[in-house]
């Protein structure tokens, strides 16, 4: 066989496994390590493997992972989410569909200190689904808008997604997640929009209710101050040089502990429960992240991606015409895949034919910009039936909503996305305009 076509043959296998639900890691390891043998030789697998996990796990952005991860851990934990929805609630709750404005603001505060979609979907979803059922909100509204505020989680920095991307890429990460800060302000707007719109059509099911007295408004603000302080201090820090990424996650795990522990929404068997709870998480995305390293490695010696690349290069093909291809096929991957994994498989091979076409940007601005519409497609796919992960965390929490409404709850969010993902393709700018701002 030739190169190639075991190359396609171990993405073929890969995705039959994926699809009969063995573990990613398992899979891509498993997959990637005998391409690697019949590309190379066993003992050559063998001393590959003898360094890579050292050199992988011991990389300075992979490290980061833990950190932001265990402040997100702390933060659910600590019982911020009812502040923040609380604040939310305060000034935009009142108007129709306010509920679930309040919903998508909260999931946009919390995902500043967590970095993940999952952990903001069920944590604003314990805090708001009881408050929006007590005012008589559709079922459909109110799981829609809390599964797509929770995509915000591996939008808005720090993410978790982006820094894996900056791993793969070799991508400066604080660059990244200032390329990150417009698309996701787009994001909320969006989802501003498409619940006002919703209730226009629908005026039943997103009630409006009396307004929130303007004293308590300002002490529900003041409840977040904190808060709003850890995200100032830990991005401001790192976008300002004054300390790096790890630091940065470093000084908001300590924070985050303060201020759960002062307020007294912590406790010592919750500190555990999140040390717990980090370290798991951290196993599987170091696993995913190894396994993925070696089928990725594999790839690179069948020569697919350089391959790949190189025909795009000489095909003639406009390169908009490619990279729509890529965010389609994104699209329909993220029905049956989760973010992570479709960026530990994908990236590898659509980032060399990226970078090899001419959209008449810098090499840097090209790799912000996919990086950026990348997350997005990816995001999407976290509200995307039949498998959009955040559905399924939404859905087990309100078990009193079908999982058909929460399906139809998710339409306007999705059609949100779609226009932004236009916005976005039509202007590239949008992904790095903010970073050439400071830079300057």
């Amino acid at each position: 066989m030739t190169p190639m076509v075991i190359a396609i043959l171990m993405i073929v296998v890969l995705l039959a496994l994926i699809f009969l639900r063995m573990p990613i890691a398992l899979a891509m390891g498993g997959v990637g390590a005998v391409g690697y043998m019949l590309l190379s030789t066993p003992q050559s697998l063998l001393f590959y493997i003898d360094t890579a996990w050292v050199d992988k796990f011991t990389s300075y952005e992979l490290a980061i992972v833990p950190l932001f991860i265990l402040m997100g851990h702390i933060a659910t934990r600590s019982g911020i989410s009812a502040r923040l929805f609380s604040a939310s609630n305060a000034w935009v709750g009142h108007f129709r569909g306010g509920l679930a404005m309040a919903a998508v603001a909260g999931c946009a505060m919390f995902g500043s200190i967590s970095g993940s979609s999952l952990a903001t979907a069920s944590t604003m979803a314990r805090v708001a689904l009881p408050e929006m059922r007590r005012h008589g909100y559709a079922g459909a509204l109110s799981a829609g808008s809390l599964a797509a505020g929770g995509t915000l989680g591996i939008l808005i920095p720090p993410s978790v997604v982006l820094i894996i991307y900056a791993l793969l890429t070799e991508q400066n990460i604080v660059k990244l997640f200032l390329a990150a800060t417009i698309p996701a302000t787009l994001a909320v707007i969006g989802f501003f929009i498409a619940i006002a719109l919703y209730v226009r059509l629908f005026p039943d099911q997103g009630p409006d209710h009396e307004p929130v007295p303007f004293g308590q408004r300002i002490r529900a603000t003041l409840g977040i101050w904190h808060i709003v302080g850890i995200f100032v201090v830990v991005l401001g820090g790192i976008y300002g040089g004054f300390f790096t990424p790890a630091e940065g996650a470093s000084i908001g795990v300590v924070l985050t502990l303060i201020v759960g522990v002062v307020t007294g929404g912590l406790g010592f068997r919750d500190i555990i429960g999140s040390l717990i709870d980090t370290a798991a998480s951290s196993a599987m995305i170091f696993a995913i992240v190894f396994g993925a390293d070696i089928f990725n490695v594999a790839l690179a010696l069948s020569r697919m991606p350089s391959d790949i690349a190189a025909w795009f290069g000489t095909a003639g093909l406009s390169p908009m015409v490619v990279m729509l291809a890529i965010v389609v096929f994104y699209l329909i991957m993220g029905c049956v895949m989760d973010s992570l994994s479709m960026i530990l498989l994908t990236v590898p091979v659509f980032f060399p034919t990226i970078m090899a076409l001419d959209f008449g940007m810098t090499p840097e601005h090209t790799a912000l910009w996919f990086g950026i519409i990348t997350l997005v497609v990816v995001e999407v796919g976290m509200i995307t039936p039949p498998v959009g992960m955040n559905l399924f965390v939404i859905s087990s929490m309100a078990k009193h909503i079908p999982l058909r409404s929460i399906f139809i709850g998710t339409v306007p969010f999705i059609l949100s996305e779609m226009l932004r993902i236009i916005l976005l393709i039509s202007f590239p700018a949008l992904s790095f305009w903010l970073v050439d701002l400071v830079a300057r």
